[in-house]
């Protein structure tokens, strides 16, 4: 394991840590306010788990607002393909801790945004994530607007490393607030 790779195993295991005492009732739906999701046709979206930001609200507001609702589906060799899903929880499987979409899997070039599972961003719009590498390879395949969620406090100014492989968001989002990042 290089020193890079070890450095984000330590800064996960306490970023985790210190998610694990918040109060996680809030919610990110103030984001298909923003001029992107008013734009936007389809949107790529997670389900959450764990201490992770909740989905559940935004996830139906998307389906609300008439937009395109993609799901990821996590492949053997962990990259991303995504599944239309239209809220039905019997269209979802369990794989692992996740819940992923049953489906035929459409093109990633169809997707406006992609909101993205974040354990903790940097001011310079790279994010840690779980350490799959699964959404920086789909980032790097689609030219989509990308959103990591967050908690407040979650965007520091600690640094950790970026390697060659790491995306660059677009923007963070809190539960307060949007953050946009320049390219």
């Amino acid at each position: 394991m290089d020193i890079s790779n070890s450095k984000k195993q330590e800064l996960r295991k306490r970023f985790r840590a210190e998610r694990s005492l918040r109060d996680l009732a809030e919610s990110w739906t103030h984001i298909i306010k923003s001029e992107e999701f008013l734009a936007a046709k389809t949107i790529a979206s997670y389900i959450s788990y764990g201490d992770e930001p909740q989905t559940k609200d935004l996830n139906e507001a998307i389906l609300k607002s008439g937009k395109t609702l993609l799901l990821p589906r996590v492949l053997k060799d962990k990259s991303l393909e995504w599944i239309a899903w239209n809220g039905d929880s019997g269209a979802l499987v369990k794989s692992g801790k996740i819940l992923e979409p049953k489906g035929e899997a459409i093109s990633g070039t169809e997707i406006d945004i992609v909101i993205v599972p974040t354990l903790h961003a940097n001011r310079d719009g790279y994010r840690l994530g779980q350490g799959g590498g699964s959404y920086d390879r789909a980032l790097a395949q689609i030219s989509a607007w990308s959103l990591g969620l967050i908690y407040s406090g979650e965007l520091t100014v600690e640094p950790f490393p970026v390697e060659s492989h790491d995306v660059k968001l677009s923007a963070i989002a809190t539960p307060d607030l949007i953050v946009r990042f320049t390219n």
